[in-house]
């Protein structure tokens, strides 16, 4: 692999970082902006600055999974990343068309997926780092909704004798604090799997070593900084779906949704698990609602996200494999 070669799919691998910050910036935001509590380009901007924020706190466990977990390393090379790069960004570019809140980090595994086998079959993908993302899929945004509901719950108990008027005013501060932590926990999550496609292209070319347990620094700075930015920048056309289609939401229900969202991603980058901050942020918001009342949910719009989500992976394997054979005419 030359230099040119490994600098363009480096870049082309931030550039994905930055549509993934651009892309899920609704769901850090959405909620916070949609009760009102802030303006929509302080929001962005407190949650780029923790976004950054997130590598002085979370580890790097996510990124040794995309990294070394998903697929087997012996079958990287610059037209498998190129190809998984393509089926990610595409499948971004097509929901965030359509306002549709899918999962850059599933298109992303997809990406990979799609390129591997159709390089080397089923046997180039790693089981268990497969198996973990696979289960979390399911369980990321049950999580969030057990803890979105299970806050809600645990806050109406607390305030049941406060006026409307006093919770109100309350949660309107808290709610900063409550987005902070989200943005923290996506930035945390999120921008490792990049670090991991960019450390799987370095191993490759041989320009780090296999053995090594961590990225060289810059790779950190680079991805951390780059989704950020993207952050910085903004997907609104996501923004009203996640904030206000699913379920009304008031700054008490935002402060719950973010909280419970923030503590599943948390635990996931503990873990090490590459989680989807789309299906995290959505179960939780469905949990706020249904906390209050079942009506209170659109249950058509959160069907239909639920269908993006299931089609999100094998989408972006189909044009990661279509990307993988033109790479070679290409590159």
């Amino acid at each position: 692999m030359s230099i040119y070669v490994l600098g363009v799919l480096i870049a082309l691998a931030l550039v994905f970082d930055f549509m993934n910050g651009f892309h899920d910036a609704a769901n850090a935001i959405a909620t916070v902006v949609s009760t009102g509590v802030l303006k929509p380009q302080t929001a962005v901007a407190m949650a780029a600055l923790f976004n950054f924020t997130a590598i002085f706190v979370v580890g790097l466990g996510v990124a040794a999974t995309v990294g070394k977990g998903t697929i087997d390393p012996g079958v990287v090379d610059q037209y498998v990343i190129f190809g998984a790069l393509v089926g990610a960004i595409a499948w971004n570019l097509f929901t965030w068309y359509y306002g549709i809140p899918s999962s850059s980090s599933h298109a992303l595994i997809g990406g990979l997926v799609g390129a591997a086998v159709a390089k080397s079959g089923t046997g180039a993908l790693a089981g268990n780092g497969l198996v973990k993302t696979i289960e979390w899929i399911i369980l990321s945004p049950l999580l969030g909704f057990i803890l979105g509901s299970l806050i809600m719950l645990i806050v109406s108990w607390v305030f049941v004798r406060s006026t409307p008027r006093k919770v109100d005013r309350w949660f309107r501060r808290l709610q900063l604090l409550s987005a902070a932590s989200y943005s923290l926990g996506h930035g945390g999550n999120d921008a490792q799997k990049t670090i991991g496609i960019i450390w799987m292209l370095l191993i490759a070319a041989g320009q780090v070593a296999a053995s090594d347990k961590t990225p060289p620094m810059w790779v950190i700075l680079a991805c951390y900084t780059a989704i950020s930015l993207g952050t910085l920048f903004g997907g609104w056309r996501i923004v009203k779906t996640m904030g206000q289609k699913i379920t009304k939401l008031k700054p008490v229900g935002g402060f719950c949704a973010e909280s419970g969202g923030a503590l599943t991603l948390l635990i996931a980058s503990h873990f090490g698990v590459p989680v989807s901050t789309t299906h995290t942020i959505t179960g939780a918001i469905v949990g706020v609602g249904s906390a209050q009342k079942m009506s209170a949910v659109r249950w058509g719009v959160a069907g239909n996200i639920v269908w993006a989500w299931i089609f999100t992976i094998p989408a972006s394997a189909f044009v990661a494999a279509c990307a993988w054979w033109l790479g070679h005419h290409i590159m």
